[in-house]
């Protein structure tokens, strides 16, 4: 089942790299009590992934704490060196975006963002999507029907749509 607006994110252990390594994180803490973005996309170092999606959200990043967002948060199914080395290649980390690996797909099935497409060499990958979460609860949710388009996901379409 696909994640909705007013549902609640299920828990999940994501990764970074930490100071001594890669590092656990609970997503749950991180959106406790607090206003996130969290945009999903195919993978790191991918062509709209990297000229389009994240730079929307480098864009939007300011724009996005005058309207109480706490933080930005990228999540892709990569391994945590992977997203730092992205995150860093892109600026988005100088930026102040967060960038959490989902390194086996497991939140991203369990919202129900999954896909597969062998011809491209992607398994088990994120649909591309950005959702506004208040503690836990998704507020506003917005999927792309193709991965290789960032429209309806993009940082510019949901700064729009919050209040």
């Amino acid at each position: 089942m696909t994640i909705s607006v007013g549902d609640k994110l299920p828990s999940a252990e994501l990764y970074v790299m930490g100071e001594g390594g890669p590092e656990q994180v609970s997503l749950e803490s991180k959106l406790a009590g607090r206003k996130v973005v969290i945009f999903g996309l195919p993978g790191a170092f991918t062509g709209t992934c990297s000229t389009a999606h994240v730079p929307s959200f480098i864009r939007t990043k300011d724009a996005f704490a005058e309207k109480g967002v706490d933080e930005i948060i990228c999540i892709s199914v990569n391994d945590p060196f992977v997203m730092k080395a992205w995150g860093e290649s892109t600026g988005a980390t100088e930026a102040g975006i967060t960038f959490l690996g989902d390194s086996l797909a497991a939140f991203t099935k369990a919202i129900g963002m999954d896909f597969t497409a062998p011809p491209a060499g992607l398994v088990d990958r994120s649909r591309r999507y950005a959702m506004l979460v208040e503690d836990g609860v998704v507020k506003i949710l917005n999927a792309e029907e193709n991965p290789g388009v960032c429209e309806t996901s993009a940082g510019e379409t949901l700064l729009a749509q919050i209040g």
